[in-house]
């Protein structure tokens, strides 16, 4: 063998020794990559403490404007019975944003880079096209969301409420260039506005404790009753968001720690600790809206209810306090600005990664509001209110359908001994991902085949 011939072997085999066809090019986010400095020592909580953000970030997604929707008409249809659907759900987001996290972490890629590294060019621009559909789905519920918090709150046409959403993307941008703390501290404090409305909707709602607990504990009918069933999956599609699990393996990266094994063991537990509790959080949040509304709407004859706005009207006069229903809308224009501010860093993390192009944030950001406010502008226009609630609706089976899309490839990827070296998944959580893919795949064709046969119907 000559020795070019050899050069060029090597060049072939080099890459592929870590299991990946292309060697790491860029950083993702690279403006703030390992900017937030980890203490190499110090207590435990000291470390928390670095970690602390990012899994909060990603909660934001499973509390956004599109579940409002599917927890209320749970709660308002079937009481408290679908909470099981919720917490389920949940765990499933538990699995998948950790194994999002360790991609991160060990590979130093995000899920977007490693597609683009892994598959064919074809495959990867079609899983980059299928999951810019998602964000986009993604960003019309924010839109939506945003746009009839405004209404209820300060009366504004949901018309020029869809326009006036062009304007925090400018505003929230801002903090980006600021530095990175800065954005966790937003969401961490919008957060802490929707959990204390949630309190305080709970606390004046006062469902009655036994039948939430029992809530907890799955039951069979929800795979025998259909409307049940539709509900139950929307509300799985509208939890666990595909965009999450592309944000979620950049953002672990901006913590500074040690790339050797050592240092990614640390990363890998604390950063699953933050998102753990974050995703509880999200938990708690999703439970109390069903909650409210099981209480609130079951309970009083008003099960038809699964509109945010006629839940906004209807809530003041049930509950007998004149607050329930601003507070209501504070939440959810608080929901609809932490996602959006999550969903400008995906919009990035996912063009950047798949196709290796860079463009300044608030130009994607403002690509990706516009191609959601066409549409919420032409419906409203046309349709009205109605109309854009099954907008919202709609966006979540988007959501819904492409999540499939990006959990197999994480999945694929972080099982695989090559690319993740000792930290691989282990036979246990090997077992538990695929079953919780094959679980989100069925779900997925059924939600699809129903969906199909209302629009034939």
């Amino acid at each position: 063998m000559n020795q070019d011939t050899e050069t060029t072997v090597k060049k072939d085999i080099q890459p592929r020794l870590n299991g990946w066809k292309k060697q790491v090019t860029s950083h993702s986010l690279p403006e703030v990559y390992s900017t937030i400095n980890v203490p190499k020592s110090g207590s435990f909580w000291k470390k928390l403490f670095a970690f602390t953000g990012p899994g909060l970030m990603v909660a934001v997604g499973y509390m956004d404007p599109g579940n409002w929707a599917t927890d209320l008409a749970g709660g308002a249809k079937f009481g408290y019975i679908l909470i099981s659907v919720i917490l389920i759900s949940n765990i499933f987001a538990i699995f998948l944003q950790h194994l999002s996290l360790k991609l991160g972490i060990v590979t130093g890629r995000d899920l977007a880079q490693a597609c683009r590294d892994n598959y064919s060019k074809p495959v990867a621009f079609t899983l980059w096209v299928l999951c810019e559909i998602a964000i986009a789905a993604c960003d019309l519920a924010e839109v939506i969301g945003s746009a009839i918090a405004i209404h209820l709150l300060f009366g504004i046409p949901i018309l020029i409420g869809v326009c006036i959403t062009v304007v925090d993307v400018l505003v929230i941008l801002f903090f980006q260039y600021k530095g990175f703390r800065y954005l966790e501290s937003i969401v961490a404090g919008l957060i802490a506005v929707i959990l204390s409305c949630f309190i305080f909707e709970i606390v004046i709602s006062n469902p009655d404790v036994f039948p939430i607990l029992q809530g907890l504990i799955p039951s069979t009918q929800i795979i025998y009753n259909p409307e049940m069933l539709y509900i139950a999956i929307g509300i799985l599609g509208a939890t666990v968001m595909p965009h999450n699990l592309y944000l979620h393996s950049s953002i672990v990266q901006t913590r500074n720690f040690e790339k050797n094994n050592a240092g990614k063991k640390m990363a890998v537990k604390f950063a699953t600790i933050d998102s753990t509790v974050s995703l509880f959080l999200a938990f708690f949040i999703n439970a109390a809206i069903l909650i409210v509304s099981a209480a609130t709407f079951y309970s009083t004859g008003y099960q038809e209810v699964a509109d945010i706005t006629d839940a906004y009207k209807l809530l003041s006069p049930l509950l007998g306090v004149s607050l329930a229903s601003t507070v209501f809308a504070v939440a959810l224009l608080a929901s609809g600005q932490n996602s959006t501010l999550t969903g400008t860093l995906a919009g990035q993390i996912v063009m950047e990664g798949f196709l290796n192009i860079r463009l300044k944030p608030w130009l994607r950001r403002l690509i990706t509001r516009m191609i959601a406010i066409i549409p919420a502008f032409i419906i409203t226009l046309i349709y009205g209110e109605k109309g854009v609630t099954s907008l919202l609706i709609l966006s979540q089976v988007i959501l819904s359908m492409q999540l499939s899309f990006a959990v197999v490839p994480l999945v694929q990827f972080t099982s695989d001994r090559k690319k993740m070296g000792k930290f691989v998944n282990k036979p246990w959580l090997k077992i538990t991902v695929y079953l919780i893919s094959f679980i989100i795949i069925c779900f997925n064709a059924y939600l699809l085949l129903e969906t199909i046969k209302e629009w034939f119907s």
